[in-house]
């Protein structure tokens, strides 16, 4: 270019001479990537509000009944790295409609609860629990809603909730020398009705899917935008996610309005969703292993609390989305805050031996050493890498366990193998688990864990290939 007309243009304000756009329809461009970006910011809500909707429409429950599992949970209940050795527990309440209270059973000889109350972000506002507020003494929780200002009546543990849908889950452990039936009976101390209500209760309504399908898990398609609209009509905005809900407006989100996308949007919703969840098992393939527990083995720990020991990945300078979305991804219902000697370990493991990453329609083994290093007892679980839940099979076995170690065919130093695939080999049926031919992703779960783990001095044997 000549200078004089050089001097006539100014330094910048418009791309280079010669360039032209990418794309041609801006209006589906964005749509797109402000849907692609919505499912990676809003995985944690997704994942508890799919529990919600679930219970609400295929088991017709209603806010304050509780789920009592009678036994551990089979693959019917369809949840992300569900475990199968004791039963669940689960509510959910709506504190739109007021304060909820929760009484809580104290932890004995008949039998203790351990897990989280947590918000419609998934963000545990309350362990409950031996290692909870109550400290295994039991007591009164009281949930208010934001901006709740009245008095707080006494004798209640006060938790404030950011958001107005909650939902706790809970394991009911058998005390030393009970039995499941027993937990069972334990967990139906539980009592839960809103603030209104407690002068004199309604009768407790308790509900047990054991023999029901219970499908908790996020859709990947255009049904995502519908429970994620059902989902930010109801809850607070907050400051740090003003900029996302911005963009929601251009999806058809936005408070106060239906959600009626046409048929266009529909699709490129649909396509977002879809991509998304392909990115994120993309991300478990390529980027998980620089999380592994041993630098020299192929297990990467299920719990991956952000820097601070938490899940909010919320830092003073940024919201970590990608790890945060791939932490929701494949677990639910974390602690507050994660110890720094953990009791409980679930390990999972991500590839073979040589770093390869575990296929679908092969057969695996791994060596369970006699000595594990638990106190209390240690559960392999198997899962569809696919859903991050249990395969069904002929057997629904999904699990083996030191519990099982009577079943088994013993090793001659008095481990066991246990074999994961689509096939049992000949005389080692007790020891398998079926995987129906999907991509398994085994998870081994310790309980109890002593410092062996904990140090590191004892390192878990890797899957290996069975040719």
């Amino acid at each position: 270019m000549p200078a004089a007309t050089a001097d006539r243009e100014p330094l910048g304000g418009q791309p280079p001479p010669g360039s032209k756009p990418s794309v041609t329809d801006f209006d589906a461009q964005i749509k797109y990537h402000r849907a692609f970006e919505a499912v990676l910011w809003n995985m944690p809500a997704i994942a508890i509000y799919s529990f919600r909707r679930a219970a609400f429409d295929t088991l017709k429950l209603k806010d304050n009944d509780i789920i009592v599992y009678s036994a551990p949970a089979t693959p019917k209940l369809e949840a992300i790295t569900a475990n199968a050795t004791t039963p669940y527990i689960s509510s959910f309440t709506d504190l739109r409609k007021g304060p909820a209270v929760l009484d809580v059973p104290a932890a004995g000889p008949d039998g203790s609860l351990y897990g989280q109350v947590v918000d419609a972000w998934q963000f545990t506002i309350a362990d409950v629990g031996p290692a909870g507020l109550d400290q295994g003494k039991g007591g009164r929780y009281l949930f208010t809603p934001p901006g709740y200002k009245e008095a707080i009546p006494p004798g209640f543990i006060h938790v404030p909730s950011p958001n107005y849908r909650i939902a706790f889950a809970f394991r009911s452990v058998p005390a030393p020398g009970k039995t499941a039936a027993d937990a069972y009976t334990y967990a139906q101390r539980l009592r839960m009705h809103y603030l209104s209500e407690d002068k004199n209760p309604p009768k407790q309504r308790f509900i047990d899917p054991i023999n029901e399908r219970y499908p908790t898990l996020p859709f990947y398609d255009e049904r995502h935008f519908e429970d994620m609209h059902d989902i930010m009509t109801v809850e607070p905005v907050h400051e740090q996610d003003k900029v996302m809900m911005g963009m929601l407006v251009s999806l058809g989100i936005e408070k106060g309005k239906p959600f009626n996308p046409d048929e266009k949007t529909k699709g490129i919703l649909k396509q977002a969703a879809i991509d998304a969840w392909y990115y994120l098992q993309y991300w478990y393939d390529t980027q998980v292993f620089k999380k592994a527990f041993w630098p020299d083995r192929h297990y990467v720990a299920l719990l991956q609390a952000d820097a601070n020991k938490r899940f909010t990945f919320v830092y003073d300078d940024r919201i970590d989305l990608i790890e945060r979305a791939a932490e929701y991804f494949w677990c639910t219902y974390m602690p507050k805050v994660l110890a720094d000697v953990p009791a409980t370990q679930y390990l999972m493991a991500v590839a073979d031996k040589n770093g390869k990453l575990l296929e679908a329609g092969k057969l695996y083994k791994v060596d369970v050493p006699k000595d594990m290093p638990v106190k209390q007892f240690w559960a392999l679980t198997v899962y569809d890498r696919a859903t991050f839940s249990f395969i069904y099979t002929d057997s629904n076995r999904t699990t083996l366990s030191s519990y099982d170690m009577d079943k088994m065919k013993k090793n001659a130093d008095g481990g066991v193998t246990i074999y994961v695939g689509p096939k049992a080999p000949a005389g080692f049926e007790e020891n398998w688990i079926p995987t129906r031919g999907k991509r398994p992703l085994p998870a081994m779960r310790l309980y109890g864990v002593t410092d062996a783990l904990n140090n590191q001095s004892f390192k878990m044997p890797d899957f290996e290939e069975v040719v």
